[in-house]
């Protein structure tokens, strides 16, 4: 079975499932926090697909409240955005193998290292309605 590095963010009930998920499958998981990793653009653009809009946590309090913008035709700015702000990055990011991936898209990471089912429904949208103060909250 595969060893999966999932990077994480503590607390996130759609993550939890998605290690669930893996677990289940017989897989390895080693779960980091994403919000202490350090991302700089060198080590997170591996995992961002070649959508910028892609890259993005839509359910970043920030974002939610219309408080934030992003210029998605400037990529370098939002991946900068994104190493100085990791809750705006999309979760969760994993490692397996040689592979880096961002998101949980469950048919890939099926056909990559297989999983024993599918989820049931919508695991990447967050289910909570966030404020800013709440996600802070969740961090700690």
């Amino acid at each position: 079975m595969a060893q999966v590095v999932f990077y994480e963010k503590p607390g996130c009930i759609n993550n939890r499932k998605q290690k669930k998920l893996l677990e289940d499958a017989g897989h390895s998981v080693e779960a980091r926090n994403l919000l202490q990793q350090g991302w700089t653009p060198q080590r997170l653009r591996p995992f961002l697909g070649d959508e910028v809009a892609g890259w993005i946590n839509s359910s970043h309090p920030d974002l939610k409240a219309g408080t934030r913008a992003l210029d998605l035709a400037d990529p370098d700015a939002v991946l900068a955005q994104l190493c100085a702000d990791p809750l705006l990055i999309r979760r969760p990011l994993m490692q397996i193998g040689g592979h880096c991936l961002q998101g949980f898209d469950a048919a890939r990471v099926d056909q990559l290292i297989g999983l024993s089912r599918l989820p049931d429904g919508d695991i990447e949208s967050c289910p909570k309605r966030h404020t800013a103060a709440a996600c802070s909250r969740e961090e700690a």
